[in-house]
């Protein structure tokens, strides 16, 4: 096999949290491919030199998991041309716009009441598990796509930390990544340029507020209790990995080998 070379992190100035997922080990010694898997926060405000380099990829699928709250505040993606966009929304609207009204408009004692003392984290880890329990349809649609036809894929939410990670981390399970190399990745969205702009109605210094940046945190951060809430339920849903890609999914062994020949080393 050719040696992959490492592509270069570029410096969008519209999209955060874009990284090739190349080179996490997997159990069996292999690596994931460098150039097949991508994953990003939103495209909406992608600038014309951004589009231009996510255009480079050669990519043959975008997975838009953000659902109508989030299109309706931000924007759909920039169309790139001979690529595919699949909308999967991985969160409902209602919830979409409770969050996004909370996060923009909430003042001081409602963020208290609503995220103060765990609530936040908690919110945060309930939802990982209600996800990975109630999304199995869609996380099944896209392993099936990859499986098939569509790689080169990119893979993004809003802030590309949450319905994408998961995503990400359920893909990079069925080839066989280490659970250490999944949460590293993971975690790596918590780095300042990549975390999502958090903006709040009014530019009062009281709507930025360190005590209200401190509640909102948790909603922004990539944290290892997340993530493991994930992994949790589905050990506890399912009773382990094959069992939840095989019964959960639908994903057989073939269609895991057909994974692992597209995206691994």
């Amino acid at each position: 096999m050719t040696q992959q070379i490492p592509s270069t992190e570029p410096e969008l100035t519209g999209v955060r949290n874009f990284r090739d997922v190349g080179g996490l080990p997997t159990v069996d010694g292999r690596r994931v491919r460098y150039g097949v898997l991508f994953r990003s926060g939103h495209l909406a405000h992608a600038t014309d030199e951004d589009a231009a380099f996510l255009a480079s990829l050669g990519l043959h699928t975008i997975f838009d998991f953000r659902n109508a709250a989030d299109h309706r505040l931000e924007g759909p993606d920039v169309e790139l041309p001979g690529v595919r966009n699949v909308n999967l929304p991985l969160s409902d609207p209602a919830d979409g716009a409770e969050f996004w009204t909370m996060v923009r408009d909430g003042d001081l004692d409602q963020l208290r009441a609503l995220l103060a003392d765990g609530k936040a984290a908690n919110r945060m880890i309930a939802s990982y598990r209600k996800i990975m329990k109630e999304r199995t349809a869609e996380h099944s649609r896209v392993l099936h796509a990859l499986a098939e036809d569509s790689v080169p894929a990119l893979m993004h939410c809003a802030a590309g930390k949450d319905r994408a990670g998961l995503s990400i981390a359920v893909t990079l399970l069925a080839v066989g990544v280490e659970r250490d190399a999944i949460l590293a990745d993971y975690l790596e969205s918590n780095a300042k340029h990549r975390r999502y702009k958090v903006r709040r109605s009014g530019s009062s210094d009281s709507a930025y507020s360190s005590e209200v940046m401190e509640l909102l945190g948790p909603l922004f951060d990539a944290r290892a209790e997340y993530l493991t809430a994930a992994f949790e339920t589905v050990e506890e849903t399912w009773g382990g990995v094959d069992a939840y890609l095989e019964q959960g999914l639908g994903v057989t062994p073939e269609i895991r080998e057909r994974l692992r020949e597209r995206l691994l080393d």
